[in-house]
This record gives structure tokens, sequence and C-alpha cells, in this order.
């Protein structure tokens, strides 16, 4: 099964992953309601943990392929699966919403991790859609090992200007 093949899939069932994109965030506003200003207490902040890696993840990758079908296949917003590039995201964003009336990001287990990950995806496409631009390939003869190193010396300079600039 190729990844678009997948896709059409969670395409012809609608209802699958519309209820598990709208599950989510309607369990983190009841969590809210039910242990409100106890967000960062035990019971509470494990489930928060759990609700942001399940509508994270695939949020992550649904931005990822997005930014992807759009800068680099030069694919039409009106083009977009709205299960697989928009419904994800709001999810994400929503559900976020929710669990930061409640709870401080900091407290919940695993979250800095996952922040690192969008930060990490984040640098790396940018740094794609830099070296797509300029045609670094064409400009110079360098072999691969080094165009390697210096992709990977971008990704430290990259994580630590990040790590500066947000602490």
């Amino acid at each position: 099964m190729t990844l678009r093949e997948f896709f059409d899939y969670l395409s012809q069932q609608p209802f699958v992953v519309l209820a598990y994109f709208i599950g989510i965030p309607l369990t983190a506003l009841l969590a809210g309601v039910m242990g409100r200003g106890e967000g960062n207490q035990s019971p509470w902040k494990y489930l928060y943990s759990v609700l942001i890696y399940l509508v994270c993840v695939p949020g992550i990758f649904s931005v990822a392929l997005s930014v992807y079908f759009f800068l680099f296949e030069r694919g039409s917003l009106m083009d977009a699966n709205v299960f697989v590039h928009i419904l994800p995201i709001l999810s994400m964003v929503l559900t976020l919403a929710i669990i930061r009336r409640n709870a401080s990001f900091e407290l919940i287990p695993g979250f800095g991790k996952l922040s690192s990950l969008m930060m990490m995806i984040g640098s790396v496409f940018i740094l794609m859609y830099l070296l797509d631009r300029i045609h670094l390939v064409a400009w110079v003869n360098v072999p691969v090992q080094y165009l390697i190193l210096i992709v990977a010396g971008l990704l430290v300079a990259f994580r630590y200007g990040f790590k500066s600039l947000v602490s």
C-alpha cells in the first residue's frame, strides 16, 4: 500500500477520520471541565500528554506533507484533501488551545520532545526549500559527502539558534 492509497482509503472512510479528529478535542474539553484547575496534577497531565501525542503526530505529519505538497510538488490549494491536509492541523491547534487553558505545557510529560521534533522538521524543510531554490548542486561540483556535512552543520546551527531564541 502506498501513501497515496492510504490517504484515498482514509478519504473513503470519513466517519472514522472525523470521529478521531473531533473526539480528541472533545476529550480535552471534557477533561478541562472535569479537572478545572488541576491540569498540572498527576492524572490529568498524563491524559493531556496522551491526547497531545494522539493529535500532534498526525498534525505534524500533515503540516510536513502540506509543505511538501505546496512547495516541492507545486500543488494547488484547491486540490488539498480536507481529511489529510486540513482536518489534522485544525484538530491539533484546537486541542492544544483547549489544553493550554487548563495546563502548562512545560509540566506535561514529553511535550519538550514533541516541540523539538516540530523544530527539527521545520528546520529541515527550510533547508530543503533553500537548497531547492538556490540549486547548490548545479553551481558547485562538490562530492555528496561534503554536501551532507554542510546540511548537518546547518541543522545543528538551526537547532542551536532556535534553542537560544526560545530560551
